[in-house]
């Protein structure tokens, strides 16, 4: 198992001020910066792009950004966000029209390449891609809002693709994204995930490094 990453969703963070937040958020043990794109097109909802990332690169911000790219076609945004400073691009297999293409574009640019299931995609969309991968993705609620519930069979889709992954003997991030909170993070870290996004779990709280500590320490007691 990879070590724990923790993932703040900045879609759920205070945009008239974002540097500062997300300053504060790695400052308080948070380990990447994940964007939430959305087009209004793949998902109901219309997020941020790439300036943004950009803006942040600029600012001073040098830890991982993890983009989540709910766009479709996918592949023309895929360059720009490579240049504004992404370190690791997921996307939706069903926002490309070839996969394995999709993802040799990413890691073309330079950036590591995940892919995401949405709850009712199926583990069998790895089965010729997963070698391939940096990352997987899986949805614990159905993406184009924050603040959702997870959604409990994702806990059995993690175990699968933790045994896929743990069957390439490769180092493939298992990522969780949605509704994860400090009290059922060491359940999902039990289950396989080892990176964990989290958005208004984190930003809606005081005190960010008192939630993220004990997300920390619940997925260290699962290990």
């Amino acid at each position: 198992m990879q070590s724990t990453v923790i993932a703040p969703s900045i879609l759920s963070a205070n945009f008239a001020k974002l540097g500062e937040e997300v300053d504060q958020v790695l400052a308080s043990g948070a380990d990447w910066v994940h964007f939430d794109v959305m087009d209004n097109h793949y998902v109901p909802n219309l997020t941020i792009g790439p300036l943004v990332c950009e803006a942040l690169r600029k600012h001073g911000v040098t830890a991982p950004i993890d983009v989540h790219l709910m766009v479709q076609p996918v592949d023309r945004i895929v360059p720009d966000f490579a240049k504004a400073g992404a370190s690791v691009i997921s996307f939706h297999p069903e926002a490309s029209a070839h996969v394995h293409r999709t993802v040799q574009l990413i890691r073309s640019h330079g950036c590591q390449a995940g892919l995401v299931l949405n709850p009712a995609t199926p583990v069998e969309v790895l089965d010729y891609v997963l070698d391939d991968l940096d990352l997987v993705l899986l949805m614990s609620v159905n993406p184009g809002f924050g603040g959702q519930s997870f959604i409990p069979s994702a806990l059995d889709k993690l175990r699968r693709v933790r045994a896929m992954i743990d069957a390439t003997g490769k180092p493939i991030r298992l990522e969780i994204d949605g509704g994860v909170k400090p009290d059922n993070i060491g359940e999902i870290a039990a289950a396989g995930a080892d990176t964990f996004v989290a958005g208004s779990a984190i930003f809606g709280q005081r005190d960010y490094a008192d939630v993220i500590g004990r997300m920390k320490a619940a997925v260290a007691a699962t290990r």
